[in-house]
C-alpha cells in the first residue's frame, strides 16, 4: 500500500528462515530480493545482502559456537551431517565433508548471486585452491580476477609453491595460464616485489625475463664496483638463464615450432651478444673491485654505470676503467673493448678521459693516452689531434712546459697552428706556419699577423711582416 521497496522485508524473512535451518524456504524469500549481478567479473564480491548471506552461512559452520546457542547449533550441525550422507562428495573438497549442506548453500547463492572473485575468493578461505583455478579457466575470468582473488592470497599466505604445483598439474605446459602469470609478474614489478618476481620466472621456465631480473638484482641500489663485486653472483646466473634459453631454442628447432607464447622471444644471436656482455662486465667489475680495493681509484660519481646502461653509461664504464687504474695503460685494453662490442664513438670517450686527466693535472698521462690510441690499430689519422684540440679548448691554464709537449706529440702542422693560436702563443705559430708549403705558408702567416694585431703583439706582428 506504501509504496515501500519490499527488498529488506524478503532479505530480513530469508535470513530468519536461514537463522532457523530452513534452506529450502530462505531460498525462495531471497530469490524475491537478490539479484545477480550485472557483470560477473567485477572486481568485487557482490552486493552487500549476498555477502550478508554467505558470512552468515560460513559463521554457522564454525565450530566456534555461541553458549546460548549451543542446543540449536548442535541440532543445525546433525542435521547437516546427516544430510551429507545423501550428497555426492565429488565436488567437495578436503575437510569440507561435514559441513556438507552449508558449503553447497554458499555456493548455490554465490554461483546465483555472486560475482567470479566472491566464488574464488570463497574457495580460497576454504583451502580449495584447485576449485579456484578451474572456475577461473572455465569461466575465462579476466587477469585482475586472477590477481586479487587467487594470486596475492596465494604469496600472502606463504602458498605460493603450492599454486605453481597446482598451475602444472592442470597444464603441464602453463600455456592456459600464461596470460594470469604475465599480469602477476606486471603486478609484481609494479610492487617491487623482485624476489617473488624472480622465483615465479624461474617457474614459469621465462628465462630471458628472469635474466633480466638478475641485472637488476646485480645493478640496483650498489654504491661502488666493491658492492658489485660482492654480487657477481648474479652475474653467472644471467648467464646460466642465457645459456638455456639457447640451448630451449635449439632443441625446440628441430621439431615442429612449440608454442611458448608467453615467454619472451629473444634471437640467438642477441642473446650471445647478451652473455658477451654479461663476460665483459665481469672483467670490469673485477678490475674495478681491485682498483678500489688498492686505493687507485679517483673518480666519485652519483651513479655506478654498468654496461647494462645505455650507450652514455657504457662510455661512462670505458672512462672510468682508463681512469682508475695505476695509468692509463693499465686500464685501457678493457675499456678500447668495451667501444669496440657496443660500437661507440671513441674520441668522444677518449676525449673525456683527456679532459679528466687535465683536471687531476696528470699530463703525462694524456700522451700514454694519444700513444694507446694510435697503437690500437682503429684510430683514424686526426683523433690523437682532435683529442689535444678538445683539451685546450676547455683548459687554457696547461703549464707551458706541458703544454708544448703535448702540442708537440700532434701530427699535422695544421692542428699544431690551430692549437698554438688557440693557447695564443702567435710566436710559435708563426715559425710552424713558415714551414709549409709557399702559398699555404702564406695565407698562414698572414693569418697569425691579423691574430697579432688584434691583441696587439707588435713584435709577432713586426716578424710576420717582415717574412711576407
Amino acid at each position: 500500500k506504501s509504496g515501500l521497496d519490499p527488498g529488506g522485508a524478503w532479505h530480513a524473512w530469508g535470513m530468519a528462515c536461514l537463522k532457523a535451518g530452513n534452506l529450502s524456504s530462505a531460498r525462495e524469500k531471497f530469490n524475491r530480493c537478490l539479484k545477480p549481478p550485472m557483470d560477473l567479473n567485477q572486481l568485487n564480491h557482490g552486493s552487500r545482502l549476498v555477502q550478508d548471506v554467505i558470512q552468515y552461512l560460513e559463521s554457522t559452520v564454525k565450530p566456534i559456537l555461541i553458549a546460548d546457542d549451543d542446543y540449536f547449533a548442535t541440532l543445525r550441525e546433525l542435521e547437516a551431517t546427516l544430510r551429507t550422507r545423501s550428497l555426492s562428495l565429488e565436488m567437495m573438497c578436503e575437510g569440507k565433508i561435514q559441513h556438507n549442506s552449508y558449503y553447497q548453500e554458499c555456493l548455490f547463492y554465490l554461483h546465483s548471486y555472486g560475482t567470479n572473485l566472491a566464488i574464488i575468493s570463497f574457495y580460497m578461505r576454504h583451502d580449495c585452491m584447485r576449485e579456484a583455478l578451474l572456475h577461473l579457466l572455465n569461466k575465462e575470468s579476466p587477469s585482475e580476477v586472477f590477481i586479487e582473488g587467487i594470486f596475492i592470497p596465494s604469496y600472502e599466505s606463504g602458498k605460493l609453491h603450492m599454486l605453481e604445483n597446482l598451475l602444472e598439474t592442470i597444464d603441464p605446459g602453463l600455456e592456459s595460464w600464461g596470460v594470469y602469470l604475465i599480469a602477476a609478474c606486471k603486478y609484481l614489478q609494479r610492487k617491487n616485489y623482485y624476489h617473488i618476481l624472480y622465483e615465479l620466472q624461474q617457474f614459469m621456465k621465462d628465462h630471458v625475463r628472469a635474466a633480466m631480473t638478475c641485472i637488476r638484482f646485480f645493478t640496483h641500489g650498489a654504491k661502488s664496483y666493491t658492492e658489485l663485486g660482492g654480487k657477481q653472483t648474479w652475474l653467472l646466473k644471467i648467464k646460466d638463464h642465457l645459456k638455456v634459453y639457447l640451448q630451449e631454442v635449439s632443441r625446440s628447432s628441430g621439431r615442429k615450432k612449440m608454442a611458448f607464447t608467453f615467454r619472451k622471444k629473444m634471437s640467438a644471436a642477441d642473446v650471445s651478444r647478451h652473455i658477451n656482455t654479461v663476460d665483459l662486465q665481469m672483467e670490469v667489475t673485477k678490475f674495478l673491485h681491485q682498483c678500489e680495493s688498492s686505493g687507485t681509484s679517483q673518480m666519485t660519481g652519483s651513479s655506478l654505470p654498468t654496461l647494462f646502461g645505455n650507450n652514455n653509461m657504457k662510455m661512462d664504464v670505458a672512462c672510468k676503467v682508463m681512469l682508475e687504474g695505476k695509468n692509463i695503460e693499465e686500464g685501457f685494453g678493457i675499456a678500447f673493448r668495451v667501444l669496440q662490442d657496443f660500437q661507440l664513438e671513441a674520441t668522444e670517450v677518449y676525449s673525456k678521459v683527456a679532459k679528466q686527466l687535465v683536471k687531476q693535472q696528470k699530463y703525462g698521462e694524456i700522451r700514454q693516452l694519444l700513444k694507446c690510441v694510435s697503437e690500437s690499430g682503429v684510430a683514424a689519422k686526426n683523433d690523437g689531434d682532435n683529442i689535444i684540440l678538445n683539451c685546450l679548448n676547455e683548459f687554457k691554464n696547461i703549464p707551458a712546459e706541458d703544454l708544448d709537449n703535448l702540442i708537440q706529440d700532434m701530427d699535422s702542422d695544421e692542428n699544431k697552428i690551430q692549437a698554438y693560436v688557440m693557447c695564443n702563443k702567435l710566436r710559435s705559430a708563426y715559425l710552424v706556419s713558415v714551414r709549409q708549403e709557399k702559398s699555404r705558408a702564406v695565407q698562414l702567416v698572414q693569418h697569425v699577423r691579423q691574430l697579432a694585431e688584434n691583441s696587439g703583439d707588435d713584435v709577432v706582428k713586426a716578424i710576420c711582416t717582415q717574412w711576407l
